[in-house]
């Protein structure tokens, strides 16, 4: 409302305040969006360390989260060097997954 009354007044530092506004809100929803997958991140690693060699299907149904999504998360935690891949030859739904030592 603010942008729509300063153009119709020529007032630009409203203006241009109504636009910082509004990239600053769309700053923090993007930064809300990629700490969400880290907060998940913790919550998947927290269960396996709870519970060492826990299935990816498993950690799923624990957290409460679709597969697909926690699947994304163990794959960063094992590039990260978090978690081990303690059984990869079955399928990716049926591996198990550890702390590192």
């Amino acid at each position: 409302m603010n942008a729509w009354t300063a153009q119709t007044k020529a007032d630009y530092a409203a203006l241009s305040t109504a636009l910082c506004l509004c990239v600053c809100a769309a700053g923090l929803f993007g930064e809300d969006l990629v700490q969400r997958g880290h907060r998940q991140d913790l919550v998947v690693l927290a269960h396996i360390a709870a519970h060492p060699g826990a299935e990816a299907r498993g950690i799923a149904r624990a957290v409460g989260a679709p597969e697909r999504v926690v699947a994304r998360n163990l794959s960063r935690l094992t590039e990260d060097g978090l978690v081990l891949l303690v059984e990869g030859d079955v399928h990716p739904a049926l591996r198990s997954y550890r702390l590192t030592s």
